[in-house]
Order: structure tokens, then C-alpha cells, then sequence
């Protein structure tokens, strides 16, 4: 009877609680044993085991350390661990697949689990050390670091416009101070204009900079050098020691590795907050992002001193954050730089020219002038084709257009498109020639009064011809019909209308 009621109480789970109040208890005189275990809610029998034993549930209760069920993989665990041992990266699956494979019908699908279990004890217990990270102390003044994130996820939009880019990010590793700014690829020219304008901006030079491996920075190839020899120009000049990481290992950039994903998430609230994602201009984003820096930086003031107190002077002036090239006009009026194609005037065919290349634009040189400025092209295989620059000896061939590879860069804007379009319906033969001759005189005369030109006879549905658009050229028709034309309203989206089209399609 006395061991029917101690399983019933042991059933009933005797807390710790219950037995430290027991010990309380059975030290009042007043109460003997049987008394006490009754105010604490247990079994006159269990009380007695506990206060002779002395200790609590937690620590009287045994540990076992066998399984209750028979391990299926017993027969061929010896197999698996030498196949572990030769490469420590199997998993699991694979490992139970190969099984499943060698020992047809020996191994079910809802044993994954348990060879999952046995695996991860054997890597914890016999497998291979795993990486240690070690937590660094970091000291005010001495180390800076950057790197560059794309921003694309927060879905900025200049005038209606996506606007894709990335973040040049710097951060002092001691206070966590940040600065950043936008930038279009991870080339050296972004590179050396993002490290100075953050340089500038913090008013001193910490001690070395850390990037990953940029191939904008680091010497990727055999070459003895650890930088590329600009990037370690650019050192020189502030007076920087140049730190990378190793490869793959993006945890020892892990301060502004954090910062990137903290600093978006803080700019993605203040765009809430905000009401909208899109800005008037760039000049515009760019203050804002200031802004967010300046409201992130705020709480790291105290350490910020520290660290400033400790930074070296900066020089006295900075470098031009631009690449000197020099490359020949080719024969179709084109030249070729970092992978990309732009045109040029057609005089410059056959001559050497010195490229300007800097973060936002590319600069063609001749004869100690600049000849071009024009938008740098982001990526690679891309083209920037000036129709002024070729429209000349196009017109004497105008065959060549309708197979020219760079034809859709010919029409200036959706305008010139439409008028191509009626001319190629009127059912003309020559066309093509039509519309090189009305290129040709936007080129000589003003882009702008030709276009309007075509919105006046598009507007009032007249033929369309060149000598018609050198007509009203020269009648100098007011630029501002060219705007007015081109305003487009749009009318707010009914909803219903959707709804209703799909419920019809679902009756169907």
C-alpha cells in the first residue's frame, strides 16, 4: 500500500518548491512530520524519503543515458563515420540517400530525423574543431571601415523614376560614427570619392581603413603587391595603413557589415514616416540620407570625441577621385571604356584621346580641351550613342540605319519615335531618308522647336514630312506646345473594374 501511494505521489510530480517549504516546516516544533507534509501537499511517505535524502526533486532525480528504442543505423554507423571523417561537410540527406541506395528497403523516409540526431552528436563530440570567432577590442582613432551595399530593396524613385544605386559606407569601429554616400558601382572612382567625402566629412584620418576585397583595392591576381597601385596611392596621400579581410570571411568587416543592415532598416522607418519614397531630385535623396546619419550619429557622441581626439590630420588637399585613360576613336565614331561603348564627333575618327573617368561621368580629352562630357554607363555592354555625333554621313547613308545596332538610341525621345512610325505608315519609299533629314535638322537647329514641330502636326493630324517640320522650324512655332502636348493625365484606377473582371473569369 505505502509504495501504491508513493508512485501516486511521485505521479503527481513533487516540485521543489513543495520540499523546500517541507525542509521550512519540519524545523518548527510545533509540527511533526505527518503534519508537515499535509501543509505542503504531499504524502506522509514521500516527506520522510525527502528529508532523510535531503536534497530537492531537480537534484535526487537520475539521469539515464541509454535510448528506449533500438538504433537503426547501429549496423552501418561505422560506414557513415568513416565517410564523416574523410569529409565533414556531408549532410544528412545525403549520407541517408546513399543508405537508402546500398540497402534497399532497410531504411523509411521518417528516419531522416534520427540519423540527423546521430550525425550532429558525432560532429559535436568526435567531428572536426569548428571556427572560433574572436570579439576584438576596438581603441579610439585607429581603424575606419567600408564597404558597399545596394539599396535597391527600399525602392527610392526619383520623380517616378526607380532609382537604382548602392551606398558607399564608412564606420568608425570604436564609437560606430557613420557616413555614407550614393554611388553607382563598386569601382575605384566611387571607391576613392566615397573613403575622401567620408574623410572630409569626419574632419581627421583614422589609422588604417579595412575593405573586403574590392578588386577596386585589393590585388586579386599573383602580382607580389597587396593593393592595386591607385588604391595604395590613395593610402599614401592620407596617410592610411590598408587592412583587407580574408576571402569569404565577410564577419571581419563585421561593423559595417551590421551598419548596412541597421542603417537601411533606420532609413526604411524614416521613409514611412516620411509618407513616400520618391524625391525631386537627387540633391534631394542626398540630403535626406544625410539627415538619417546625422539623427543615427547623435547617440554616439561621447565615444565620437574619443575617437576624434585620436584621428591624424587631413592633408592639404584632396585627390581627384578620376581614371586617365587613353584610347582611339574607332571608325564607327565610337569609343570603347571599362567595357562600354560612347560616341563621339565623327572628326575624332582614327585619333588617340585622353578619357577622364570619374564616378558620374566620362570626360574625352584632345589637344589639352574637352571635347565630350557625357553620363558614365553603369554595368557592361552598354551604349551611349549621340545621334549629332554621326547624323551627318548618315544622311549621305541612309541605308545603314535600318540595320544600325544602336538604331533606338537615334530617336531622342518617344516624339521622334512617333513621327519615324507615321512616316514608315504613309507608305513612302523613302521614308527612313524622311526622317534622317528631320534628325538632321534637330541636330543643326534645336532639338526642342523640331519636336514641337512634330507634336503640332501630330496634334492636328497632318502629314508628316520633313519639309512640313523644316516649315514650322522656321515659322518658329512656340517650344512651349512641345509641353503642353506631352502632359499626360492619367485618371485614378477604379478597382471594382479588376474585381469584376475576375469574377467573370471565374464563372467561366
Amino acid at each position: 500500500m505505502v509504495d501504491y501511494l508513493d508512485q501516486k505521489e511521485e505521479i503527481r510530480m513533487v516540485t521543489d518548491q513543495q520540499v523546500r517549504r517541507l525542509f521550512k516546516m519540519s524545523q518548527d516544533s510545533k509540527l511533526n512530520k505527518s503534519q508537515a507534509a499535509m501543509k505542503v501537499g504531499m504524502h506522509e511517505q514521500t516527506a520522510r524519503k525527502y528529508l532523510q535524502l535531503g536534497k530537492l526533486p531537480s537534484e535526487a532525480k537520475k539521469e539515464h543515458h541509454w535510448s528506449g528504442h533500438k538504433n537503426p543505423f547501429a549496423d552501418v554507423w561505422h560506414e557513415l563515420k568513416s565517410k564523416l571523417e574523410v569529409n565533414p561537410g556531408l549532410e544528412a540527406k545525403t549520407l541517408f540517400a546513399y543508405l537508402q541506395r546500398e540497402y534497399p528497403g532497410q531504411f523509411q523516409d521518417g528516419q531522416l530525423r534520427t540519423l540527423q540526431r546521430h550525425i550532429k552528436r558525432w560532429r559535436a563530440t568526435e567531428g572536426p574543431p569548428k571556427e572560433v570567432f574572436f570579439p576584438q577590442e576596438h581603441h579610439p582613432g585607429i581603424m575606419g571601415q567600408s564597404d558597399f551595399t545596394h539599396m535597391s530593396t527600399l525602392g527610392i524613385t526619383i520623380k517616378g523614376i526607380p532609382f537604382e544605386h548602392l551606398l558607399y559606407h564608412f564606420v568608425l569601429t570604436y564609437s560606430n560614427w557613420e557616413t555614407g554616400s550614393v554611388c553607382f558601382s563598386e569601382s575605384f572612382e566611387s571607391l576613392s570619392e566615397g573613403l575622401q567625402n567620408a574623410l572630409w566629412t569626419l574632419g581627421g584620418v583614422p589609422t588604417t581603413h579595412q575593405t573586403d576585397r574590392l578588386s577596386a583595392a585589393v590585388q586579386n591576381t599573383t602580382d607580389d603587391r597587396e593593393f592595386t597601385l591607385r588604391y595604395q596611392g590613395l593610402l599614401n596621400h592620407y596617410g592610411l595603413k590598408g587592412q583587407k579581410i580574408q576571402a569569404r570571411k565577410a564577419n571581419e568587416n563585421g561593423d559595417v557589415e551590421q551598419s548596412h543592415y541597421r542603417f537601411k532598416d533606420a532609413l526604411d522607418q524614416s521613409l514611412m514616416i516620411r509618407g513616400s519614397r520618391d524625391f525631386d531630385s537627387r540633391a534631394d535623396y542626398e540630403t535626406f540620407l544625410k539627415t538619417v546619419f546625422i539623427q543615427r550619429n547623435r547617440g554616439r557622441q561621447l565615444r565620437f570625441e574619443e575617437d576624434r581626439s585620436a584621428l591624424q590630420s587631413l592633408p592639404l588637399r584632396r585627390l581627384d577621385a578620376v581614371n586617365h585613360l587613353k584610347v582611339r576613336v574607332t571608325r564607327n565614331s565610337t569609343i570603347r571604356v571599362n567595357h562600354n561603348t560612347y560616341s563621339v564627333n565623327s572628326r575624332l575618327i582614327g585619333e588617340q584621346v585622353d578619357i577622364r573617368l570619374y564616378m558620374d561621368q566620362v570626360q574625352v580629352w584632345y589637344a589639352d580641351s574637352c571635347v565630350e562630357e557625357m553620363p558614365r554607363l553603369r554595368g557592361e555592354d552598354r551604349h551611349h550613342i549621340n545621334y549629332r555625333h554621326i547624323i551627318d554621313w548618315l544622311v549621305r547613308k541612309p541605308g545603314a540605319f535600318a540595320n544600325y545596332c544602336y538604331r533606338d538610341d537615334l530617336f531622342p525621345s518617344t516624339t521622334y519615335r512617333l513621327a519615324f512610325d507615321r512616316l514608315k505608315a504613309s507608305g513612302r519609299v523613302k521614308y527612313e531618308k524622311q526622317y534622317l533629314n528631320i534628325l538632321h535638322l534637330a541636330a543643326k537647329e534645336s532639338e526642342s522647336r523640331v519636336e514641337a514641330a512634330i507634336l503640332h502636326l501630330l496634334g492636328n493630324d497632318q502629314r508628316i514630312s520633313f519639309e512640313a517640320v523644316e516649315t514650322l522650324v522656321a515659322s518658329e512655332l512656340p517650344e512651349e506646345t512641345s509641353n503642353r502636348v506631352r502632359d499626360i493625365m492619367i485618371g485614378p484606377i477604379n478597382i471594382q473594374q479588376y474585381d469584376q473582371l475576375i469574377g467573370q473569369e471565374c464563372m467561366q
